[in-house]
């Protein structure tokens, strides 16, 4: 007997100007064809970066985050998400 156990967990920040940030975090246990640990960042409803377990590396998923952040930037992002997927495996 399988068991599939998924958590999923929105984030929601608005600022008083008309922006929106939101970030999506979704870990699934169990033997099913879908990474184990995602991250997907909206900005205004647009998704500017993506996260998964079976990459293990942030990307943009924008032209100006591409150009606006350098190598730094997606290292760091990149040991952030890992620790977050540690987290959520140890929770589930």
């Amino acid at each position: 007997m399988r068991t599939v156990a998924l958590l999923l967990l929105g984030v929601r920040l608005v600022c008083p100007e008309t922006h929106s940030l939101k970030y999506f975090f979704t870990a699934v246990s169990g033997n099913i064809d879908f990474p184990e640990f995602t991250i997907v960042g909206l900005v205004d409803e647009e998704q500017f970066i993506y996260f998964d377990s079976n990459t293990m590396k942030v990307v943009p998923k924008t032209e100006w985050m591409r150009q606006k952040e350098g190598a730094d930037y997606w290292d760091t992002q990149t040991q952030l998400a890992a620790g977050t997927h540690q987290a959520f495996r140890d929770n589930i």
